[in-house]
């Protein structure tokens, strides 16, 4: 089994390129700093991890992950062996992404300075009209990131349990 789960901030932006022929396929490169759990004196505190990946997840990258960004992602490990100019083998690994999403909330990006907003705003989503709750609540409020707060007393209505 090859699965790589990785959570840290890209380096660099995205280098983002085209594969040639009839149906071109974008493909992105990044790198992802990964702090390290356990730190040891004179170690250093994160890990660096080449990483790709190809056609919608690229375009995703090239889109809205910025130098800064902290992301989660999962994949495989891929050898990328070769012998180079001087003749002497080269021996990489990348990470092939499969699978990536944002590992906070603009608010927390923003404070970090990495977070850029796009030119173009979406519209709100409309709320579904729903059947009344059986215990009046307070409203909930929301905090700044986005997330609600549940009051309490509501443990036994819960929609997704």
């Amino acid at each position: 089994m090859n699965v790589v789960i990785l959570m840290g901030r890209l380096t660099r932006e995205p280098e983002i390129r085209y594969s040639q022929g009839e149906n071109t396929t974008a493909i992105a490169h990044y790198s992802l700093a990964v702090d390290r759990r356990f730190k040891r004196d004179g170690q250093p505190d994160a890990d660096f991890f080449d990483c790709v990946c190809f056609g919608r997840s690229a375009e995703f990258a090239e889109k809205y992950l910025h130098k800064g960004t902290k992301i989660a992602i999962t994949g495989r490990l891929q050898n990328d062996n070769y012998q180079g100019k001087d003749g002497q083998m080269v021996y990489r690994n990348n990470v092939v992404v499969e699978n990536q999403e944002f590992a906070e909330s603009k608010s927390a990006s923003q404070s970090n300075g990495s977070y850029m907003a796009p030119q173009q705003a979406a519209p709100a989503p409309r709320a579904a009209a729903a059947p009344a709750p059986r215990h009046e609540a307070p409203a909930p409020d929301t905090a700044g990131d986005g997330f609600m707060n549940i009051p309490d007393g509501i443990d036994e209505e819960l929609p997704f349990s």
